[in-house]
């Protein structure tokens, strides 16, 4: 069956989403110096910290997305469209958050109604996040009727857009599920309403080295991230798979590689699943208990049977292929 993506003719990548995940490599380094020279704290954290991380998963993702959108066919304007409106909207998404860092005080979730700065980007951080998933969704759809350069590719990409369109949704969800009204103190010492949170147990909890997630309690930042970066982790895989195939003949075949990547895009998927069940418990990544840790080794386990299971009988067909051509060499 022919491709419906020309890997040979494929056009130059996605503009605006490259200018948007070049602005997040700016703003990251931005950041970085901010947080060098600024000892002012926002709940607990330099107040650089968040708009760092914020730049950082959105300029890999929207880099992802610019090498992506241009391979797709089926519904070609429709997903660069929404390509545009995915980057446009994250650069005023991630603006807000730095903007209101610079200030030293909250950016989501914040009810101040005596800031007028605060007024003014509450639309843009409310609304921005619905248009970001909505667009996501969108290019979602867009990509999975879509057929790629090669089966392994294909599942790569349809199960990594498949995690991120679930990543955009956890938090959205637990914001409509979860209220946490409560007052926090800003960088500035002023009391702050926020109405939401980012956790369950402790909506402002943080405390891990890198990731800052919470220890104390669950939070919904660790299967949001998990899911987001599914695709970059499943497309290295694949080029990884089809970089091997080139030293092992019984990874040239290309149902073997397609099910090595399926295996681990279940397995990635069963980590998700996992991530969010904890966070839901109110239970911090650092912390797993007994059940999580049972369920970590179950999708492990599942998932390694998987892949030995494939490489075997690739293996095996491998050999039974290459039993004629020993014989008639043994014969001459």
């Amino acid at each position: 069956m022919t491709s419906t993506l020309a890997p040979a003719r494929v056009p130059a990548w996605h503009r605006p989403l490259l200018v948007c995940s070049g602005l997040m490599a700016a703003l990251v380094l931005v950041c970085g110096v901010g947080l060098a020279v600024d000892d002012r704290l926002l709940l607990g954290e330099s107040v650089w910290y968040k708009p760092l991380k914020f730049a950082f998963a959105f300029g890999l993702y929207a880099a992802t997305l610019s090498w992506l959108l241009p391979r797709v066919v089926k519904g070609r304007r429709l997903a660069r469209w929404f390509g545009t409106v995915f980057a446009v909207t994250t650069v005023a998404e991630v603006g807000a958050v730095t903007a209101q860092a610079a200030r030293g005080t909250v950016s989501h979730f914040n009810a101040d109604r005596t800031d007028p700065v605060t007024l003014a980007l509450t639309p843009v951080l409310t609304f921005g996040v619905m248009v970001i998933v909505i667009a996501q969704l969108v290019i979602g759809i867009a990509v999975l009727v879509q057929r790629t350069g090669g089966p392994a590719l294909d599942r790569a990409v349809r199960a990594g857009i498949g995690l991120a369109v679930v990543g955009m949704l956890i938090p959205v969800f637990w914001m409509v599920t979860e209220i946490n009204e409560r007052t926090v103190t800003d960088a500035n010492g002023h009391a702050v309403p926020l109405y939401q949170g980012h956790g369950i147990g402790d909506p402002d909890g943080n405390g891990m080295p890198l990731t800052h997630w919470s220890v104390t309690g669950g939070d919904f930042r660790v299967p949001h991230f998990f899911a987001l970066h599914g695709i970059q982790v499943l497309l290295v895989l694949a080029a990884v798979v089809a970089a091997l195939a080139a030293r092992h003949a019984w990874l040239r075949s290309e149902r073997v590689q397609a099910r090595l990547v399926g295996s681990a895009a279940f397995g990635y998927s069963g980590l998700v699943a996992v991530v969010t069940w904890q966070a839901g418990r109110g239970q911090s990544f650092a912390h797993p208990d007994t059940a999580t840790l049972a369920a970590f080794a179950a999708v492990l386990a599942v998932t390694a049977a998987a892949v030995v299971r494939t490489v075997g009988v690739a293996k095996r067909a491998e050999r039974v292929a290459q039993a004629p051509t020993r014989r008639m060499s043994a014969d001459f």
